[in-house]
């Protein structure tokens, strides 16, 4: 009986060989004895991309401009990229100006009492929306008005006397 087993055996043990060397040929880069390709991963560091920046920058010849408290850039569709407590830097020769530090991406009317003196005449247009929508809210009937006033009822001596 022990050579039936040891057939049937090497049997599998072929089938199995095939079946690894199906599965490895496909990661061999060259021929028969090259090295199986390895997976290499990309360590994408902040740091090497940070330091470029500054690099560019100073190159740029950019001065460092103390005593801003807020940075507000004003978009297109109405919103505020929002900065408060920037660090400027600026380059007159080059018309270029950098602002890093963190940011908040805020609508206009979030801080509208503090920046109406920011807003040019292309923040005339959103401004005057802000307003149409202040006042069409406040004076919507049945709302805001009334609220004000306690229902007395038909007696009015009754209820200045509570």
């Amino acid at each position: 009986m022990p050579p039936k087993a040891a057939a049937t055996t090497s049997k599998e043990v072929e089938e199995a060989r095939a079946k690894m060397k199906a599965r490895f040929d496909a990661v061999r880069t060259g021929g028969k004895g090259t090295a199986r390709r390895t997976k290499r991963s990309k360590h994408t560091s902040s740091a090497a991309d940070d330091k470029q920046l500054q690099a560019q920058i100073k190159r740029l010849g950019v001065n460092s401009i103390p005593g801003i408290e807020e940075v507000n850039m004003f978009m297109e569709n109405g919103s505020v990229i929002h900065f408060s407590g920037p660090k400027v830097q600026a380059s007159v020769s080059a018309n270029t100006y950098v602002i890093s530090g963190h940011s908040e991406t805020k609508r206009l009317e979030e801080l509208l009492p503090g920046i109406i003196n920011q807003l040019g005449p292309d923040n005339l247009m959103n401004l005057k929306r802000i307003a149409e929508t202040f006042t069409a809210e406040s004076n919507k009937p049945g709302e805001g008005a009334d609220e004000d006033i306690p229902d007395i009822g038909d007696n009015f001596e009754d209820v200045s006397n509570k």
